[in-house]
């Protein structure tokens, strides 16, 4: 039994990547509903938590349906962290999550998210300034380092592992990659396997099939999968991917009800929770996620994200459903 303080995950628990402007309550849903076991928000800037921004406020919206679910923060103030880390922990998750893996420039150039790698000493005080100051169990979700010539993510997660943090995610990635090429594992292997780490460790990367997550599952030894851009347009992975574990068989494909059934659920929560002008909106980077290998879809893509109104949107799904019923579903 994989556990993060009293937080029982099962054997060999799945969890849901934090990802920007994708990991909001609606996609939480579709994902939790299909299987993942432990999901996190977008990451939460520190700054603008601690004044109390509108944004940044509502991404700690959290429902009980979610849980278990961990709240994530990022920053490179370390007053401002731990400020931030109790105001998360005042939405109550059952964890507050440290991101320290973003790659993106205006936030890695700053000393946030990866930026930190460079700074190994800043990044152990601030980790053990958030561990002091909230009660939740802390986890942490870094990179293997800054580039190939500078991966120290064993010292990194001893660092963390002495100051108090209850589990480690792992991207196997550098920053200098960002998201290109092929993510390395044996890194999370070496700290998963090393005789001083006893905290959870989880690999994140490059997981988009069953078959993938059972060879990496045998070969690396973690304690669990992180799935990100493998869950995008595609929540039944969760479900997928512990079939394959207990059966060794493949569940089919989804067909398009089931799909029909994600995005129409997807959209009703979007709009539910942002309002029907931003709902409509932030649904339009998902369509062809949704239907991908469906051909002949590309026009009513278009015309999706065009839509305006709810009432729109719901009429040119039904037409996608009625014209694309009969179809060849190709798996995702």
């Amino acid at each position: 039994m994989v556990k993060i303080g009293d937080i029982e995950l099962g054997e060999f628990p799945l969890l849901l990547a934090p990802m920007e402007d994708v990991s909001d309550p609606p996609f939480r849903a579709v994902c939790k509903e299909n299987g993942a076991d432990l999901m996190y928000t977008e990451f939460i800037s520190s700054e603008a938590l601690i004044r109390d921004a509108a944004k940044s406020v509502q991404k700690l919206d959290i429902y009980d349906y979610e849980r278990p679910i961990g709240i994530q923060i990022f920053g490179e103030k370390i007053e401002s962290m731990r400020e931030a880390a109790a105001i998360a922990e005042e939405a109550d998750p059952e964890l507050v999550d440290i991101n320290y893996g973003c790659p993106v420039k205006k936030v890695a150039c700053k000393g946030a998210g990866a930026g930190i790698l460079l700074d190994l000493p800043k990044m152990q005080k601030m980790t053990e300034e958030i561990v002091k100051r909230v009660d939740k169990p802390v986890t942490v979700k870094t990179r293997l380092g800054w580039d190939h010539d500078n991966i120290k993510i064993l010292e990194v997660a001893q660092r963390l592992q002495d100051v108090g943090i209850q589990a480690l995610s792992i991207h196997g990635r550098t920053r200098q990659q960002m998201y290109k090429g092929e993510a390395d594992w044996n890194p999370i292997a070496e700290v998963k396997n090393h005789p001083d780490i006893h905290i959870p460790i989880f690999g994140n990367g490059d997981i988009d099939s069953p078959q993938k997550a059972k060879i990496y599952r045998e070969k690396y030894g973690v304690d669990g999968i992180m799935i990100g851009r493998g869950a995008i347009g595609n929540p039944w992975i969760f479900n997928q991917i512990k079939h394959y574990f207990k059966t060794g068989e493949e569940l089919p494909p989804p067909t398009l009800s089931e799909r029909m059934d994600a995005v129409r659920s997807h959209l009703k929560f979007s709009i539910e929770w942002k309002g029907e002008k931003k709902g409509i909106f932030e649904m339009r980077r998902h369509y062809t996620n949704y239907f991908r290998g469906i051909h002949g879809f590309k026009p009513f893509r278009a015309r999706l994200v065009e839509s305006p109104t709810f009432e729109a949107t719901s009429s040119i799904l039904d037409e996608v459903e009625d014209v694309f019923q009969n179809a060849s579903l190709v798996a995702q």
